[in-house]
């Protein structure tokens, strides 16, 4: 016979998984029938609306959990709406007298549980949250002056000299489904993949979305590239770095069973990897304390700075039409696969901010929309390293130059070949400075420039005089 006692309702949101999840296994321990329960939630005050390539994320790993759910046992119930009202009426629906999730860290999502869990106490209802998606809690992590870290060096040195992160939590199988009925959206309800036109055939094929996939992705990074890790992590003509963010962002995978994994690897590259995990916890820590941070500078003597109106060097930018080879590589890959290489990221972010003058904002905002690993604290936080306007931040005057950039970490020329093949066939000494090229060497690699790749839309060394122009200008207080 069917379990008649009331069920526990589990929230999932970026935590699409069934190890290391600490809301279901104590709603598995608890005995009690399991409703499993992911909200779109498009409708609470200030929660931010995920970009299109999160969307085609979001459905496949939705898909990849749903199947993993079924294994153990239980049923995804999948609504929009509201939290608060979606899970009012699951309870009652369900006759559930206990809702369990893992926290969320960004201020309006953690607005909104904390609201949920008010109402629900209020109204006699077992409400519990639950660490998982950070290896601290950040509200616990105080520098010496009882304040919040600002420096990433003082806070990586304050979590390695305290308690080891715990083990994860191994999968609750099996778990104790609902047997009861309520009216829930199918998968495609959603409308989370793009239609007319389909643009993820890219992204189909450079990622598995979902636990499996990440587990996988986790095995194959100790096993193949973690060793070389701290050569080739700069290199993106090369397979050297972990293409975690994406499984982490959407909790396919903890920090914890990362970090798990690390310390039975063997050989080098895991203290520089780990220290990477960390810096993603720092910028976690950062918006926490910072809910603006994607609207407001972290330095507030930036907020005077003058940024230029320039649609049509934006829109070069997002094409990958600057003229300039490893950022137009950069931007092309972002387009195709919804993911770039870190090294690149900070090139072609430098490049909009700093040849282009244009505010960092709206390429967080266009890579909050490109981006399968756009990540709420990560985004902004890194992007405002680049600007100079955040915490532990590169320094203004530090503006990438994007063809020594190219040279020094896509020395032979395969990444900018692979994303950028109308520039293919030029010799290496001419790859990333087509410009330079004689006209001989240009009609025989089949380029015309201006035609076939544009010519450079600034002067760099122009481009940079402008910027120092600008940055101090910002300094001595003048408009």
């Amino acid at each position: 016979m069917a379990d008649r006692s009331p069920p526990v309702i589990v929230l999932f949101r970026r935590d699409l998984r069934i190890g290391d999840n600490a809301a279901l296994s104590a709603a598995a321990e608890s005995r009690k029938p399991v409703v499993a329960l992911y909200v779109i939630d498009e409708e609470s005050e200030g929660v931010r609306t995920v970009g299109a390539a999160s969307r085609w994320w979001l459905h496949h790993s939705l898909d990849a959990l749903q199947r993993e759910l079924r294994k153990a046992g239980a049923t995804l119930l999948l609504q929009r709406g509201s939290m608060s009202h979606v899970v009012a009426e699951a309870i009652e629906a369900s006759g559930a007298d206990t809702v369990f999730w893992n926290r969320r860290y960004d201020r309006a999502d953690a607005a909104v549980d904390a609201a949920l869990k008010k109402r629900l106490r209020d109204h006699g209802f077992v409400a519990h949250s639950f660490e998982g998606a950070l290896l601290h809690e950040p509200s616990l992590v105080k520098s010496g002056s009882g304040g919040f870290y600002k420096v990433y060096t003082p806070f990586w040195n304050a979590l390695e000299q305290g308690l080891e992160p715990r083990d994860p939590i191994d999968p609750p199988r099996p778990i104790q489904g609902w047997e009861g009925d309520i009216a829930g959206l199918k998968l495609q309800d959603l409308e989370l993949l793009p239609v007319k036109p389909d643009w993820s055939k890219g992204l189909s094929e450079s990622w598995t979305p979902g636990e499996q996939g990440a587990r996988r992705r986790l095995h194959d990074f100790i096993e193949e590239d973690l060793g070389g890790y701290e050569q080739r992590r700069d290199r993106p003509g090369v397979a050297g770095t972990s293409r975690l963010s994406p499984h982490l962002a959407f909790g396919e995978i903890t920090p914890f069973q990362i970090l798990a994994a690390l310390r039975k690897a063997k050989g080098g590259g895991a203290a520089k990897f780990r220290k990477e995990v960390v810096w993603r916890e720092f910028c976690s820590h950062l918006l926490l304390h910072n809910p603006n941070l994607r609207d407001r500078s972290f330095r507030p003597e930036f907020d005077g700075f003058v940024w230029c109106n320039d649609p049509t060097g934006l829109k070069a930018w997002q094409r990958g039409l600057t003229g300039y080879p490893i950022v137009d590589a950069g931007m092309r890959e972002l387009w195709q696969t919804g993911w770039v290489h870190n090294r690149v990221r900070m090139i072609v972010a430098s490049f909009l901010i700093k040849d282009l003058l244009i505010d960092w904002r709206e390429g967080e905002q266009w890579f909050w929309d490109t981006l399968v690993d756009a990540d709420a604290a990560n985004n902004p936080a890194n992007w405002q390293w680049v600007a100079g306007s955040g915490a532990d931040a590169a320094p203004y005057f530090r503006i990438f130059n994007p063809v020594l950039q190219g040279e020094k970490f896509d020395p032979v020329g395969d990444y900018v070949r692979r994303y950028v093949p109308e520039l293919a066939g030029l010799p290496k000494r001419y790859l990333h400075r087509p410009w330079e090229a004689p006209d001989a060497v240009l009609e025989e690699s089949g380029i015309k420039l201006g035609e076939t790749y544009p010519r450079p839309i600034v002067d760099h060394g122009k481009a940079r005089d402008r910027a120092m122009t600008a940055y101090r200008t910002m300094q001595s207080g003048k408009s």
